[in-house]
């Protein structure tokens, strides 16, 4: 298994524009809960939640990349969240371009929570995110900020940290 979801992140990272964008995104965001630890994932059988705050611009992809999925025993589940209500019990929460305005809040709202935050907005890591998508020669990329991530109590594998990019 550790195995194909390697393939998996490494595949994604050499992504073409032959692949929609969001089915990639969604590929990457049901990755990143392979190489992410939370600070109570090992005693834990609750779901896995992967939030989506605003605008879903997944479709399907996201609910179809994860279906019958586990991490460490967990099940994966995704939840919406419409543009006024705040995400609560979510591991992972993508914020979508609509919550432009409100992304520096939402990220200071969530700080001290181990939820890592995820979003295609330019300068998301600039703002406090964890995870940015963006763009590079038609391939999608990643940039973490690992002080967000560690202000969190999460951990990131040296794996997705070998296919990123580490915003200083």
């Amino acid at each position: 298994m550790t195995a194909l979801v390697m393939a998996c992140v490494t595949g994604a990272h050499a992504q073409t524009a032959q692949v929609p964008e969001y089915e990639a995104k969604a590929f990457f965001l049901f990755n990143f809960a392979h190489f992410v630890t939370w600070p109570s994932q090992e005693s834990s059988h609750a779901p896995l939640i992967i939030g989506i705050l605003g605008d879903d611009p997944f479709g399907s992809y996201l609910d179809e990349t994860v279906r019958g999925e586990k991490v460490a025993n967990r099940p994966l589940t995704i939840q919406r969240f419409r543009q006024k209500t705040e995400p609560k019990n979510c591991n992972i929460l993508f914020i979508s371009q609509s919550e432009r305005d409100r992304a520096a809040q939402i990220i200071s709202n969530l700080k001290g929570r181990s939820v890592l935050t995820v979003s295609d907005m330019d300068d998301f890591t600039d703002i406090g995110g964890m995870i940015q998508f963006f763009s590079e020669r038609d391939k999608i990329r990643v940039r973490i900020n690992l002080d967000a991530v560690k202000a969190g109590n999460m951990k990131v594998s040296s794996k997705l940290l070998s296919v990123a990019e580490v915003a200083h």
